[in-house]
């Protein structure tokens, strides 16, 4: 590997523990912003799917701009613009001015997603080997950061603004500094679709079924993140200090899966690995479902994390594989499918959570997330382009027979 390569998986693996940060600073204050702006309990919902429907904006939007402008530039100047508007949500005073931040976050938080999934396939691409559970290993990372900060500034009582100046201040610098060593691979993303005989084009049906599976995983993730902590306590009984472990339990399993899984998909290949993944994924949910109190039921939650965190990267990794000449529209079409997830998944449970049992509702993730495996044959093979509409295994798989580097 060349230090260029090095210096580039650096810096965007920084970028993605940043942008953990970021986000886990903004969804664990919510109850602190809607006492801010006085955001009644009936507006609120409208003001949190305004964020990931902005962003899936921001990201359709990012596939046309990729076209003229390389992600790394588009990364360059939407992480600070992230970074801004978290400090504008904290630091507004009226709740126009607390939409106008939401607005600027989701749209920015779009181009951010997709442009450093972009980067990290052709880094990928680029090292001949899996790199990408790492990555999101580092985001991982970030969210633990972040909502340990998030928890200090709650403990302390300090006013939100107090709590996001200073992490603006120290990472806004860091990432503008960082963003010189990023590293655009157009040029092999072309030439790699030439050798596969790619025209450069986005063909959805052989996307579908990563969207498929990326709309899972974030279904999966949000149920956890939303309904962890009231189901451990309304329905396995447990102390309310105790009903926010779940959620840190998740992250650091899910941090632990990443760190660890581009080793698995080097040894076994990512089909192997993303079908354990979501044996493993809704095993913990059967676990969830019927656990008869809190500490099985904080195995379950400990299951998902260590099978829902190779899901999203293989997702993208994948994409840039089936499609070597059109990655960034891949990348930046199937990042639209993260925030489907997460707007299904929150709503979906507490419906059903409220009209059957939350029992009942945990085993509807459970079944989505086996639908995972009949798929996971797309995260190594590709479709037929000549005829016949089956699929071929791939010769250049990511993850088995890589050159060792």
């Amino acid at each position: 590997m060349t230090d260029l390569l090095r210096r580039g998986r650096a810096s965007l693996a920084f970028s993605f523990l940043v942008q953990g940060v970021a986000f886990a600073l903004l969804v664990t204050r919510i109850p602190a912003i809607q006492d801010r702006y006085g955001v009644s309990d009936a507006l609120l919902p409208a003001f949190l799917a305004a964020v990931p429907i902005l962003a899936g904006v921001g990201s359709v939007t990012t596939e046309r701009l990729v076209k003229r402008v390389p992600p790394s530039r588009l990364l360059r100047w939407s992480q600070p613009v992230v970074l801004l508007a978290l400090l504008g949500v904290g630091a507004g005073e009226r709740m126009v001015e607390l939409g106008v931040a939401l607005a600027a976050f989701g749209l920015a938080v779009g181009v951010l997603d997709a442009s450093m999934n972009m980067l990290g396939v052709s880094l990928q691409r680029s090292y001949g080997r899996s790199i990408m559970l790492g990555f999101h290993a580092a985001y991982s990372l970030g969210g633990i950061v972040g909502a340990s900060l998030a928890w200090v500034g709650a403990h302390w009582h300090l006013a939100l603004w107090v709590s996001y100046l200073p992490v603006v201040l120290v990472l806004l610098p860091a990432v503008l500094v960082g963003s010189r060593w990023y590293v655009d691979d157009r040029g092999a993303a072309s030439v790699a679709g030439e050798q596969a005989g790619e025209g450069g084009a986005v063909v959805f049906k052989w996307l579908l079924p990563l969207c498929l599976v990326m709309t899972v995983a974030y279904i999966g993730d949000s149920t956890v993140s939303n309904w962890s902590a009231k189901y451990l306590q309304d329905v396995l009984g447990s102390s309310e200090q105790m009903a926010t472990v779940p959620y840190n339990v998740y992250m650091v399993t899910t941090l632990l899966g990443r760190a660890i899984g581009d080793l698995g998909v080097r040894r076994f290949g990512a089909v192997a690995v993303v079908r354990g993944g979501a044996l493993v994924a809704a095993g913990g949910f059967a676990v969830v479902a019927a656990a008869p109190g809190a500490w099985v039921g904080m195995l379950g939650f400990t299951l998902l994390g260590l099978g829902l965190c190779v899901l999203v990267p293989q997702t993208f990794a994948a994409a840039g594989r089936l499609f070597p000449g059109a990655s960034d529209a891949a990348v930046a079409r199937l990042n639209v499918f993260n925030y489907v997830g997460f707007l299904i998944g929150s709503p979906l449970v507490g419906a059903l959570g409220d009209l059957w049992s939350y029992r009942g509702a945990m085993l509807v993730p459970m079944v989505l997330v086996l639908v995972t495996v009949v798929y996971a044959r797309s995260f190594g093979a590709q479709p037929d382009r000549y005829g016949g509409g089956h699929e071929r295994p791939r010769t250049a798989d990511v993850g088995r027979g890589s050159n060792g580097l």
